[in-house]
């Protein structure tokens, strides 16, 4: 009939051919937070794909990683929805170019795993994906909807797993009612490989290959990815008037048509001097180092370690089981040049510096490099076999000026799960085998150290962040790792990637991606349930600074947009580069929200000195959620805008959001607490530290980490002659946290927690008297909480005077307060004061 072939191939972080570029894995491509680059990997893949005959690849992978144990995790752009989405659009677009119909320069896109493939149970590869529609729509498939509706994908592949007991590869919610019917998606879908045959071999929802051709064609998948022993029975079927035949044609048609799309009909064959002079082309070498420079986290640089000075240096010891191999992730094939990172550091010290190696120690039994990934029946190696090689690099080290220890995992150990002689998904997240014996020997010869990781997944390397002076995560960095390596090292680039995924302590702390509930705050006995490092962390050779962080306008329409704007300076000595992220938290909504969702970010380069004013556009589509019927909303309240250089290190500024008819999504203002009719707080008549509503407690900046103190007591002798007063002592130590305080707080509220309604008065007044040093009242509001408060000096003198404050003052109407506080600050001491006769009327 004269219809061509559609070649296919793999193309997750280059096109899997001998020969082609090999880029960073598609974890480490997300720590560069870099959309733009990753669209030019892309678009260089694509080129080398199609130059060589490929008319579709299956990339890229939009799944969530939510569980580091899946053998995957080093396939996907990390945890949360919005960054995946970027990458998402970046990699389709740059696959298929700008224009409908692809030349030999572009390829078409496969976006998988359709859906919820990224947190299975138990961490198992193919494990069951049940979660909520909720759950699934507002994270599993925002990725998803993002490449159909932004990067016009072509093609989709359907996932292995089942969602609340159907399969995917005949889930006609999934595949019609979301895919197509809602997000108009005019592709195709494949299965994935022998995904069809899972239905009879492992869901059991079919009873042989025709039944499963049956429910996969009725329910949208198109094309069969295997050896076309299933939808062969379609032919059968059809005749029968077992299937449709509309079913089939439809199937047909939309193959057809990507052919066409394609072109084809017209131009079948590949020009072979093209082909040659694409792949690993000079300029794709250089483009894959610029990914793995721009993919180098930093996670700490102790007393500045890093970058090394050569100049200082007369012997660097580089140690480690994946120092002398290359690593290139999964889905790779031998690429026409690679570059270890031993090879990396010698080429760039020359004659300059003697480098001597050890291996360390080897943790399996198989390829310890990229081709391990196909390796079957993969074993630990006995730790106790590897003490010979452990003293050797002890020995090595212990004549060295610094030691570079390169360890994590390998290609074999941490890969797509395809059988039981294929295993990749593990229950720990620690080092594997002798590595962290290793690790010990070297730090504790007292060596300058220097942890370089080579791995998949996120790993729980407790002993290393502790111990570690510097380490530097690397994931999988393709072809030319072994240079960017050594040029991050040695100072000739400053890292500034970030971390796509969350680092736990242990296994134990899963899940542990970021934008959780806020119910899931409970911390573990005996531990944390803090990040080893957090979602967005990254560190670099300079230093930043973030403020000025403001909105504009401060309160818009449900349909309306804000500008978001930061200053982010380079206040450090080196150029480089930082990530603004922007999060939201909405305080109050109708159904739970996480306790914060990132919705913006911008990778930007900083001269040393230099100020930028990042901005961000909120729009409906930022603010939006799904209510409780299902229905995407934008509900009336306060927005949290959350900007920082991670997702632990962030300013916040409130955004009002109005419904349509002026609703502002607020409760009612709650009455004013028993007890403040009277407009007294407190006269400390009665010798006691209390209140007539509301409490008295100390405050200081130990509560941030500081370690100024302050005590308080009632004593005779207050103002104008009454009995009491209460008396503030205390120590202004400088250091441990930002802002060094102590002093007294009074918590209107009926607990700590608690804020209170005095919107009704106007004014704070009270008595005070002491050493003659400078105080400050703070007030503390639910409107500026995770904010510095307003804060207004006051002076002291040993003689009682009266001082008083218009709620203006500190910007409230007291609507909402939490707290206020008499302190002592940043001058460091000692410090005494009394406080009487405290009114707010």
């Amino acid at each position: 009939m004269g219809i061509p072939a559609l070649a296919m191939g793999e193309s997750l972080h280059g096109f899997m051919e001998d020969g082609s570029t090999s880029f960073p894995q598609a974890i480490g491509l997300a720590s560069t937070w870099d959309p733009d680059l990753v669209k030019r990997v892309f678009t260089a893949a694509g080129d080398e794909a199609g130059s060589r005959g490929a008319g579709q690849v299956f990339t890229p992978v939009l799944d969530l990683a939510r569980d580091p144990r899946w053998g995957r995790t080093e396939e996907t752009y990390g945890e949360d929805p919005y960054l995946v989405s970027r990458m998402a659009v970046a990699a389709v677009t740059g696959l298929q170019g700008d224009d409908f119909k692809l030349n030999r320069h572009h390829v078409i896109a496969t976006m998988k795993h359709f859906a919820v493939h990224g947190h299975p149970e138990g961490g198992t590869n193919t494990a069951p994906g049940n979660y909520s529609e909720r759950i699934i729509r507002e994270n599993f498939l925002v990725p998803f909807e993002a490449a159909v509706k932004e990067g016009h994908v072509g093609s989709v592949m359907a996932s292995y797993n089942e969602i609340d007991g159907i399969p995917s590869h005949i889930n006609h919610w999934l595949l019609d009612k979301v895919l197509r019917q809602e997000w108009g998606f005019p592709g195709f879908v494949t299965s994935d490989g022998n995904g069809l045959q899972m239905l009879v071999e492992t869901h059991h929802v079919a009873a042989n290959k025709a039944d499963a051709a049956r429910l996969a064609v009725s329910a949208g998948v198109d094309y069969d990815l295997s050896d076309g022993s299933v939808y062969r029975t379609l032919l059968y079927q059809v005749k029968q008037g077992i299937v449709p035949e509309s079913e089939l044609d439809l199937a047909v048609a939309r193959m057809l048509a990507a052919k066409f799309r394609l072109g084809l009909f017209e131009n079948p064959y590949v020009d072979p001097d093209n082909a040659e002079k694409t792949t690993n082309s000079a300029e794709h070498r250089a483009l894959s180092l610029k990914a793995a420079q721009k993919t180098v986290v930093l996670l700490k640089n102790d007393k500045n370690l890093l970058p090394l000075d050569l100049g200082k240096l007369k012997t660097i010891a580089v140690i480690g089981p994946n120092a002398d191999g290359l690593h290139l992730g999964g889905y790779s094939r031998g690429p026409a040049h690679g570059v270890t990172i031993l090879d990396g550091i010698k080429a760039r010290v020359g004659d300059k510096a003697k480098v001597v190696y050890a291996e360390g120690c080897r943790f399996t039994n198989k390829h310890q490099d990229w081709h391990g990934w196909f390796d079957d029946n993969v074993e630990l190696l006995d730790p106790k076999s590897q003490i010979d090689k452990i003293k050797e690099a002890v020995d090595v080290v212990k004549s060295a000026d610094v030691a570079i220890l390169v360890v994590g995992e390998n290609e074999s150990t941490n890969r797509e799960a395809w059988s039981e002689q294929h295993r990749g998904d593990r229950d720990s997240l620690d080092l594997l085998g002798a590595q962290n014996d290793l690790v010990k020997a070297v730090v504790e010869t007292g060596t300058p150290t220097i942890v370089f990781l080579i791995n998949g997944r996120p790993l729980s390397i407790n002993y290393i962040a502790e111990h570690a002076p510097a380490i530097l995560e690397g994931w999988y960095l393709g072809q030319e790792g072994g240079t960017a390596a050594a040029n991050v090292l040695f100072g000739d680039v400053n890292p500034g990637g970030k971390l796509p995924i969350t680092f736990p302590h242990s296994v134990g702390d899963l899940p542990d991606f970021y934008n959780h509930k806020p119910s899931a705050n409970r911390s573990y006995a005996f531990s944390t349930r803090q990040p080893l490092f957090p979602f967005g962390y990254g560190l670099s050779y300079t230093t930043f600074k973030f403020e000025n962080l403001r909105v504009e306008p401060s309160q818009i329409s449900a349909g309306g947009t804000a500008k978001v704007s930061v200053d982010v300076s380079n206040t450090g000595s080196r150029d480089g580069d930082e990530v603004p992220q922007l999060y939201i938290h909405q305080k109050i909504a109708s159904v739970t929200r996480p306790v914060m969702e990132l919705k913006g970010f911008q990778r930007i380069t900083l001269h040393s000195g230099e100020k930028k004013t990042v901005e961000f556009t909120v729009t409906p589509e930022t603010l939006s959620m799904l209510d409780t019927d299902m229905q995407k909303v934008v509900e009336p309240g306060i927005f949290e805008i959350l900007v920082g250089p991670s997702s632990d290190q962030t300013t916040t500024v409130n955004l009002a959001v109005t419904g349509a008819h002026g609703e502002t999504g607020l409760a009612l203002p709650a009455p004013p607490p028993l007890g403040a009719e009277s407009g007294q707080v407190s006269n400390f008549d009665d010798m006691k530290v209390a209140a007539h509503y509301g409490s008295w407690a100390t405050t200081s900046d130990s509560e941030a980490g500081g370690k100024s103190s302050s005590s308080v007591q009632a004593v005779e002798g207050g103002a104008n002659g009454s009995k009491g007063a209460l008396k503030v002592t205390g120590d202004v130590v400088p250091g441990g946290a930002p802002f060094n305080w102590a002093g007294v707080f009074f918590y209107p509220g009926s607990s700590p927690e608690d804020s209170a309604n005095l919107s009704s008065t106007k004014t704070l007044s009270f008595w005070a008297k002491g050493d003659g040093k400078s105080y400050a009242v703070a007030v503390l509001t639910e409107s500026n909480q995770g904010q510095r408060p307003a804060i207004v000096p006051f002076a002291v003198s040993p003689e009682w005077k009266q001082y008083s404050f218009p709620w203006s003052a500190f910007k409230t109407d007291a609507g909402d307060l939490r707290g206020i506080a008499f302190a002592h600050a940043q001058e460091p001491g000692k410090f005494e004061f009394e406080i009487d006769e405290v009114e707010i009327k």
